[in-house]
């Protein structure tokens, strides 16, 4: 960590109050700003991967910008945008210089981080979400940190490069081309004493007999073979927040199982959960 460190001097980022990072995670970072690669963040849902972004923009006092993609994406669609429906508006009614097509140029999320005046961190979340091609779309823009608008002959380059943290859930494959380019971490699932410290950062006035009785429900729900979605954090978070809101007693927690949909997303999941309790058996011996 101090090499890593050596590295970055400026920019060092050790992760802030709201956010638990692992010294893995830290050097990922760090490493990744040092030799200003985009790092490519995997793990399960739930696991902070997003947020990741927002601690770093935290943390080191930079905007925050998020691209957040959808299966329609397209990189042009980081770039900049030719507003042709504003223009003919304008050309129809008279209404400002139509000659001058700057005007009608948007940038997208990619051309607002080029073109910060701050050095800003780039989060494109869910990249796997887009086609195929997305990814490789976007090497040139990445590599050169500048793009080219055809409308007004115009080149677009990073006044100050951006930290960029691309998200996955892993959901399709990404082109190696892509990821030669970039340093990757996968964020594992935190253990039981990782948890804790998470809770602690957002609940740190829970009680600890329920937090432990909570945990092991949890992980042993994990642990079924047959659920189709797994609790994730961001679903343990929440049903630790009914449950102290509620008041439930810590000895009702494991036979009750209150507040199960919480946790569990899918009608089969929940199901599982009811024949649980219905038979009487606990969740260790399910």
């Amino acid at each position: 960590m101090k090499a890593v460190k050596e590295m970055n001097k400026t920019n060092y980022f050790s992760g802030n109050e709201n956010y638990v990072v692992t010294p893995e995670l830290m050097d990922a970072v760090n490493v990744s700003i040092a030799l200003k690669k985009p790092l490519l963040i995997k793990g399960e849902p739930g696991t902070g991967k997003t947020v990741l972004a927002q601690a770093i923009a935290e943390s080191l006092d930079m905007p925050l910008i998020v691209w957040s993609i959808k299966s329609t994406t397209k990189a042009q669609d980081g770039l900049y945008m030719y507003d042709t429906v504003q223009r003919l508006y304008d050309s129809q009614f008279g209404e400002g210089n139509v000659s001058d097509i700057a005007q009608y140029i948007r940038l997208g999320k990619l051309g607002e981080a080029f073109t910060s005046d701050k050095q800003a961190v780039l989060l494109i979340d869910e990249i796997d979400k887009a086609d195929l091609e997305f990814p490789n779309d976007l090497l040139w823009e990445l590599d050169r940190m500048e793009f080219y608008i055809n409308e007004t002959k115009e080149t677009v380059k990073t006044k100050h490069r951006p930290i960029v943290i691309i998200t996955s859930n892993a959901e399709k494959e990404l082109p190696d081309a892509f990821l030669r380019r970039c340093i990757f971490h996968y964020i594992e699932f935190p253990d039981e004493e990782k948890m804790k410290e998470i809770i602690k950062v957002h609940y740190g006035d829970i009680d600890e007999k329920l937090c432990e009785n909570a945990l092991e429900a949890f992980y042993e729900i994990r642990k079924m073979n047959d659920l189709q979605k797994k609790p994730s954090t961001s679903e343990l978070l929440d049903w630790l927040q009914a449950l102290m809101v509620s008041g439930v007693k810590v000895k009702d927690l494991k036979e009750k199982m209150p507040f199960v949909g919480v946790l569990l997303k899918k009608n089969e999941d929940i199901e599982i959960m009811h024949e649980i309790k219905e038979k009487g058996y606990s969740l260790r011996r399910w």
